[in-house]
């Protein structure tokens, strides 16, 4: 891995892996997928069924919600390495609520559900750091989210 090192621990703020140090890495590939998507490629679309989520390990993906407009979408968001995509529904199976696009040819490591719950059994700390990891991944989302909102205003 090339990013900064803390200890063990990799340094990255916005970043899913700040909370995972190298043999967490490791510990992980009992639970997870690679999944290589093509540039332009369809991850999923809004409305599609929560079958993982995802960190993305190279490339860029771009998070889109559908409008008013037939056919139209508002960017909310392009995400690149370290990043979590499609955390939203992880918890609750709920629905897609945006559509993902590969920007570029991305590499993903992918946690199914099943597998998640098996994480989490097998391996509760790990699970406990990979969790803290998504949330902080979301927070600064939405936290960043509000602050566009609040120029608008």
């Amino acid at each position: 891995m090339t990013e900064e090192m803390n200890g063990n621990c990799m340094i990255n703020e916005h970043s899913v892996f700040s909370f995972l140090c190298e043999e967490n890495l490791a510990e992980l590939t009992d639970f997870i997928q690679y999944r290589t998507v093509k540039s332009g490629e369809i991850l999923w679309e809004e409305g599609d069924l929560c079958d993982y989520v995802a960190i993305i390990n190279s490339g860029r993906v771009e998070i889109k919600k559908k409008t008013e407009f037939e056919g139209k979408y508002v960017v909310v968001g392009i995400y690149n390495r370290g990043a979590v995509v499609g955390a939203l529904c992880i918890l609750n199976n709920s629905p897609r609520a945006v559509t993902a696009v590969a920007l570029e040819d991305v590499v993903l490591l992918v946690i199914t559900p099943e597998n998640f719950e098996k994480l989490i059994a097998a391996k509760p700390e790990l699970g406990i750091r990979l969790l803290k990891g998504m949330l902080l991944s979301v927070s600064i989302r939405l936290r960043k989210s509000f602050e566009r909102l609040a120029k608008f205003f």
